[in-house]
């Protein structure tokens, strides 16, 4: 391993365990659940201009699939926006009851700062999926890569805590609960697994099509708590997953016809090489056929 390579997994291990999940759910803390959600899909949006800038992601504003690309990344976005701004009339479901909403919260609400935070966060994990696609190119074991990037995340987040929770050793208590369960989800699924399966994608579609989906994650959840908290469905919901899903076609489509040029001239090449590197079997036939000319013409049987 080459310092370069420590040095972009140390920067890795900085942007999405340290930097990004701290101050997204810090920013949670001084604003609420649902501003955060909607400042949190403005990581494709994020994503796919530093992969412009850095050259990763390609674009050609004449080309119709480029336009697609960007197109659908904006209406990914406004999807999810539509989904947590937008409530609309109530869909009444046999399975769903009216929800309380919760007035009781004893956190101190700072839009400001919490608007500050998130998007901080946001960034982190923008330049995160940028940075791992830009790795994986020099260092392509995906399964390692993960590996050190959660040990290394781990320990600078162990040295932040005692920074910033010195003095407060209630917040190293585990219990057999929710908060236990939430650790070994965050460390595990979201983190692990998530990082492991976003590399494998990026090799061959790269970041942004990866970051495409993030806003995928609100319709799941919509319908999953329709089911079981008994939440009410919304048409700002409905309507906010039926733009997110043509905003994915639309990206989907586009790194479809990217892949396609890519494959087709890749394929042409080949064929040519092959055709340069077997030059004796061409110059045999010539050859041979010169042979049987002059055989035809100076045989015994010519006239």
């Amino acid at each position: 391993m080459t310092f370069s390579i420590f040095w972009k997994i140390l920067l890795l291990s900085l942007f999405d365990p340290v930097i990004g999940q701290n101050m997204f759910y810090a920013g949670m803390k001084y604003s609420s659940a649902t501003f955060a959600s909607a400042m949190c899909n403005l990581i494709p949006a994020l994503t796919f201009v530093l992969a412009w800038i850095l050259r990763i992601e390609r674009v050609n504003l004449k080309s119709v699939r480029s336009h697609a690309k960007i197109l659908g990344t904006l209406v990914t976005v406004g999807g999810a926006m539509i989904m947590t701004l937008i409530v609309g009339p109530i869909i009444g479901l046999p399975w769903t009851h009216k929800s309380q909403d919760n007035s009781g919260s004893t956190n101190v609400e700072d839009p400001v700062k919490g608007a500050i935070m998130i998007g901080t966060g946001c960034l982190g994990y923008s330049l995160f999926y940028t940075l791992q696609a830009i790795t994986l190119k020099s260092y392509p074991a995906g399964l390692s890569l993960t590996a050190m990037v959660c040990s290394l995340g781990a320990f600078l987040g162990t040295i932040v805590t005692f920074l910033a929770e010195r003095g407060n050793t209630s917040v190293w208590a585990l219990g057999w609960d929710a908060k236990l369960l939430a650790y070994v989800y965050g460390g595990v699924i979201s983190s692990g697994i998530t990082y492991y399966l976003s590399g494998v994608i990026m090799k061959e579609k790269g970041p942004v099509f990866v970051t495409a989906f993030n806003p995928l994650s609100m319709v799941i959840v919509a319908i999953m708590s329709s089911f079981i908290f008994a939440e009410q469905m919304t048409v700002g919901k409905v309507s906010g997953a039926t733009v997110i899903v043509i905003g994915l076609y639309l990206v989907i489509w586009g790194k479809n016809k990217d892949q396609k040029d890519i494959i087709e001239p890749t394929e042409q090449q080949q064929q040519e090489s092959k055709d340069e590197s077997n030059p004796s079997t061409n110059t045999g036939d010539s050859k041979t056929d010169h042979a049987n000319g002059s055989q035809t013409i100076t045989g015994p049987d010519a006239v």
